[in-house]
């Protein structure tokens, strides 16, 4: 067997697993990973690059960061103001989703989560829900509002260097309403399908203020570290996030240690790595599926595919998109498909930026269909674990599919009436 033929199997078999062993989703993956390592379908520092180390510095310092500032009690104060101000529960949910799409309009999606999970959490531990439905909310409104700038998300950052766009081309771009108003088009529609979700929870419930807060430090650290990522991302340095994120995590783990007098290293067992072994080894799987070359020999078949429709260029492009951005990871995807878009609108005989910019918003909301679509969405699911909810494949889609569906239409149809 071709070591080619080797990973795209081995890439099926551990998603299928994925799906249907949800609980051993970890090992599934290190163990993939380690034998795809074994087989040398990829070389160890090949594997080693494959990981998003700027993800994965964010996760694990914001895990820090989390974990302080729900101590501080700050969230579940939050938590009251919220629900005592909104006109019901349902509004007080949308309410932080929206707050949430605002977050990651300028930091990464999975920090995003991060900040805005004790929140959520909090809320519903006062009003004796279920978090599961919330917290998949917030991970798909946190990847949608993501790419709506350039330093949102990833894919956006790869998006903008190679099309040369800075940071106000994503508002305006030669003359042209540009990828911010088609995402905040498609946020405006899905905020129906959120309120269709949340409608049922029509209850005022009025509490009493019971929580006290036991620190500000905590939301000073925080709000000072979501004003120097938003800044990061005009650096030079493309890890800058992750450095500064785990910075960050050391000087809670020490306040926590000083203060608290809690145990350092008690506090750094207790942090999240089950999710952080699990976001390392998928890193390392569908990197091994794109330098096997699986993901460029279909970005060929699809230039082939086309012919000379644009509209369904465009739409074919968009629809695979959020297809394989369900299961793959989108950076891989969205560079393989980027030097794609431009043949295809060479061949057409189109303005790069209809394809340019369909393709960005396909790939980066496809994954908002399933619980490993994105990295927001496992970390989310790895919270949620932490509380003692397991979230199915058919339970994340049941939100994640429409909710994708009239977004990528909404800014699909506003991209294509702007761009064609």
């Amino acid at each position: 067997m071709s070591s080619k033929l080797m990973v795209l199997i081995v890439f099926i078999c551990a998603y299928l697993l994925f799906i249907f062993l949800p609980r051993r989703r970890m090992l599934t993956a290190l163990l993939a990973a380690l034998f795809l390592l074994c087989m040398r379908a990829i070389a160890p520092r090949e594997a080693f690059l494959a990981i998003n180390w700027n993800v994965m510095g964010i996760f694990v310092g914001m895990l820090a960061v989390a974990d302080i500032f729900m101590e501080s009690r700050v969230p579940a104060h939050l938590a009251e103001i919220i629900v005592d101000r909104a006109r019901n529960t349902g509004w007080a949910i949308l309410f932080i989703c929206a707050m949430t799409g605002f977050i990651s309009a300028f930091v990464e999606n999975v920090a995003t989560v991060l900040i805005v999970a004790p929140i959520a959490i909090s809320l519903a531990r006062k009003l004796k829900l279920s978090p599961v439905n919330m917290m998949i909310a917030i991970a798909v409104s946190s990847n949608l509002q993501g790419t709506a700038t350039l330093i949102g998300d990833p894919p956006s950052m790869l998006l903008g260097g190679f099309a040369k766009m800075n940071f106000w081309d994503f508002f305006v771009y030669r003359g042209r309403p540009s990828i911010f108003f088609a995402v905040e088009l498609g946020a405006l529609v899905s905020l129906f399908v959120l309120y269709w979700v949340f409608k049922k929870e029509k209850e005022k419930v009025k509490l009493i203020p019971v929580e006290k807060i036991k620190s500000l430090f905590p939301t000073g650290l925080l709000v000072t570290l979501i004003i120097l990522l938003a800044a990061s991302s005009f650096l030079p340095f493309v890890g800058a996030a992750g450095a500064l994120c785990m910075l960050f995590g050391v000087v809670a783990l020490t306040w926590k240690r000083l203060v608290l007098k809690s145990p350092f290293f008690k506090e750094i067992r207790k942090l999240n790595w089950d999710t952080t072994l699990f976001l390392a080894a998928v890193f390392i799987l569908v990197g091994s599926l794109s330098l096997s070359g699986w993901i460029a020999t279909f970005a060929s078949f699809l230039a082939g595919l086309v012919g000379g429709n644009i509209l369904f260029g465009y739409i074919t492009l968009i629809a695979v998109s959020v297809m394989f951005s369900a299961f793959v990871d989108n950076v891989p995807f969205l560079m393989a498909m980027l030097p794609v878009a431009m043949i295809l609108a060479d061949k057409l005989q189109v303005n790069p930026s209809l394809l340019l910019f369909g393709l960005l918003i396909g790939t980066s909301l496809g994954g908002n269909i399933t619980p490993i679509g994105a990295s927001a969405n496992i970390v989310a699911c790895g919270i949620l674990k932490e509380e003692g909810y397991e979230v199915s494949f058919g339970e994340f889609a049941r939100i994640g599919l429409p909710f994708t569906l009239v977004a990528v239409t909404a800014a699909s149809i506003f991209v294509w009436f702007i761009w064609r």
